[in-house]
Parts: structure tokens; sequence; C-alpha cells
């Protein structure tokens, strides 16, 4: 019996180290996002870094009013949730926008509360780094099997 409570123990803090290990590894990087508003279409991308559970980066907001820019404050996440803030002045009023999300392979589904006045979901996707080689092509290899050059 006291065995298998060791084992048990063993194998959950594994899961629980694997999951943060699968939270950094999906949720850093850049995600982009866009949905309509009271203010019209809003284009963010989002840049997160992640240090244990705690989650840095910034939040760039596309509008028809211009493009914004700020860090996030408070974030956190777990094995497959995100939670920020992002701080944004609009219009000399301080403006507090909480994030929630669930983390999905390469899409985030978030909910978007802004203040007490307005609330969005929407979908944010990962922006995959194409690497250097993609756009390259390759020359064509000589066929091993070609019949010998005539002379």
């Amino acid at each position: 019996m006291k065995t298998c409570i060791q084992t048990l123990t063993i194998a959950a803090c594994a899961l629980a180290f694997a999951g943060s290990i699968r939270a950094d590894e999906s949720v850093a990087g850049t995600w982009k996002g866009q949905f309509d508003s009271q203010i019209g279409q809003q284009k963010y991308t989002y840049v997160f870094k992640v240090d244990g559970t705690n989650v840095t980066g910034t939040a760039t907001g596309e509008r028809e009013m211009g493009t914004n820019t700020v860090a996030i404050t408070e974030g956190t996440v777990s094995t497959n949730e995100i939670f920020f803030v992002e701080p944004l002045k609009f219009q000399d009023n301080e403006l507090r926008i909480e994030y929630t999300g669930t983390v999905n392979g390469d899409q985030i589904k978030f909910h978007r509360k802004v203040g007490d006045v307005a609330e969005e979901d929407f979908v944010a996707h990962r922006v995959r780094v194409a690497s250097v080689t993609s756009g390259m092509k390759r020359a064509p290899m000589p066929d091993t099997n070609a019949p010998p050059a005539k002379p």
C-alpha cells in the first residue's frame, strides 16, 4: 500500500511538472487575433514570454484610431489556461482589460472584458516563424539510377 501511494505521488508530481513545461511551450511566442467591438474592428498582436507560471509581454492593438502597444500585466499561465491584463488609456480614461483564455495547440480562445463597458470572445492564432531555408529552392539532385551519359 505504501509503495502504491509513493508511486501515485511521484506520478502526480511528474504530471504537474510536465504541465508547467507544456504551458511555457504552448503560450510563449507571437499570437494574432481580431474581433468586432463597440469601436469597430480591432486587430491584435500579442507577444508572450513565460517564466514558470508568470506571463509578460506586449499587446498591440490596431484600430481605426491608430495603433497602441502596451505591456501586459498580472499575467499567469497554467497547463492550458492564460490570464493577463491590458492596461489601456483611452480618451484620457484608464481602462482595465482582462483576458482569460484557453490554450489548445496553436489557438487561444479568449474572453476579453473591457472594464464594465464591454466583453468580446475571439480566437488568437499562433504566428509560426518560417525557417530560413523554407523559402529557398534546392537544386535538383542527380538521379543515381540514371543511365551513363553518352560520350
